[in-house]
């Protein structure tokens, strides 16, 4: 008799999370599929959590003041000091005196490489500007020379030494540049 109690407990158990989960395998697909999100493919943009949207909105709606007490209220949860986010230029004059003392002290730096600087030129000469211009950078043509100095202030060269920055400066200006070596 024994047994069979423990047969007939075992059974109606089974049955009963038989019932159980057999009724709650609808909703759980149900929600589960709700929750579960593709990932979004490579190259698109993803879209924005929308908590997080709603925040951004609410903040971009508030006027200046509203933004100040915000910004005070935050750092009072968050028990971040008050200077904690304060620019490295508020120092000013104070801090200039001990660094040209630095710069006395430290070894001058030798400049090595230089850049040459195409700050504007003479609108007369400009046809004799842009054919030097493709005769004195390597792969430019007429078309990619016109819109190189059509672009000033631009940068010709880069990283070069001081005897050909000069030589540069010295024959862009023959043409009608006005350039700076850098």
């Amino acid at each position: 008799m024994h047994i069979t109690r423990l047969a007939l407990r075992q059974i109606s158990r089974q049955v009963q999370l038989h019932r159980m989960y057999s009724a709650a395998a609808p909703a759980a697909a149900v929600s589960g599929a709700e929750k579960l999100v593709p990932p979004t493919p490579e190259g698109v943009a993803k879209p924005p959590n929308p908590k997080l949207d709603s925040i951004v909105n609410n903040i971009a709606a508030l006027t200046l003041l509203e933004v100040s007490e915000l910004s005070t209220l935050l750092k009072q949860k968050l028990n971040l000091p008050e200077t904690a986010f304060a620019p490295q230029f508020a120092a000013g004059p104070a801090r200039a005196a001990p660094a040209e003392d630095e710069e006395e002290a430290a070894p001058k730096k030798v400049q090595t490489s230089f850049k040459v600087k195409l700050v504007k030129f003479d609108e007369k000469q400009k046809v004799a500007l842009i054919k030097e211009v493709k005769n004195l950078l390597e792969g430019m043509n007429l078309v990619q020379a016109k819109k190189f100095v059509e672009s000033a202030p631009t940068i010709v060269k880069e990283d070069i030494p001081k005897e050909e920055a000069e030589k540069l400066k010295e024959a862009l200006a023959k043409a009608g540049a006005i350039i700076e070596i850098e």
